[in-house]
């Protein structure tokens, strides 16, 4: 790997998303509630969507009984919510790359938000297809050195051994890629050996990384992935900008 496991960014992105739990637990909420229905019901034993929304919800502290009641809640017989999944590609300042993801209940008010965030940050939004290219799909799980005790050959051999496609060492945190198809298999593996993760999720992670120099081009992506995050139908951002 190329070393860009970003936990310090990971870390940064949980402490400033403390001050906006609620929102973070709306969203991933969300996302439960689409497992559940497209996923194979309320019962996480039998739907491995469902399993991986709880594992990610809890990396991000969300309380059990929150989870629960959202999953009560998607099982419910009067929930009437229909969210679809959207994704939207553009190019921020400098040649960088963005792919939002949503779910939402109205396609017209999400496109509209989304292209208002790429404005406000000189940026634009491109065609299906413009920079996905530039990523791959992966599954990623991060661990942190201070919450493992035991040796990286160790790690690295559990991981392997359960199907991951790679494992790489950074001076504060572990990083383990797999195949989407393999994520839960790896994942559930650590998991049952009482591994933490900082972080558990199929994401994009960009083959090759833009720095910025110019003060106003930082400034202005900044301002787009604010707005992006800031957004109630926007899951998930994914950027090459090598903050």
């Amino acid at each position: 790997m190329s070393g860009h496991s970003k936990f310090a960014n990971i870390k940064h992105k949980k402490e400033k998303n403390d001050a906006a739990k609620g929102k973070i637990f709306t969203k991933i909420g969300r996302e439960i509630a689409v497992a559940v229905k497209e996923g194979g019901g309320p019962d996480p034993n039998n739907n491995s969507r469902l399993r991986d929304c709880i594992a990610k919800a809890k990396s991000n502290n969300m309380p059990n009984d929150t989870i629960d009641k959202a999953i009560k809640k998607a099982a419910g017989a009067g929930n009437n919510d229909n969210y679809d999944r959207v994704t939207y590609e553009g190019y921020g300042p400098g040649g960088t790359a963005i792919i939002v993801e949503a779910l939402t209940d109205n396609k017209n008010r999400t496109a509209s938000n989304v292209r208002n965030c790429f404005t406000k940050g000189q940026g634009s939004i491109g065609t299906q297809g413009c920079v996905s290219f530039m990523f791959d799909k992966k599954g990623q799980i991060i661990i942190d050195k201070e919450e493992y005790e035991t040796t990286a050959d160790d790690l690295m051999m559990l991981a392997l051994d359960a199907g991951a496609e790679d494992f790489s060492e950074e001076d504060d945190s572990y990083e383990i890629i797999t195949d989407p198809d393999d994520f839960s298999v790896v994942r559930e593996a650590l998991e049952k050996e009482g591994i933490p993760m900082v972080q558990a999720e199929v994401t994009m992670i960009p083959q090759t990384y833009v720095s910025l120099t110019d003060e106003k081009d930082i400034t202005n992506i900044q301002r787009i992935l604010d707005f992006l995050d800031d957004d109630d139908d926007v899951q998930d951002v994914y950027h090459n900008w090598e903050e």
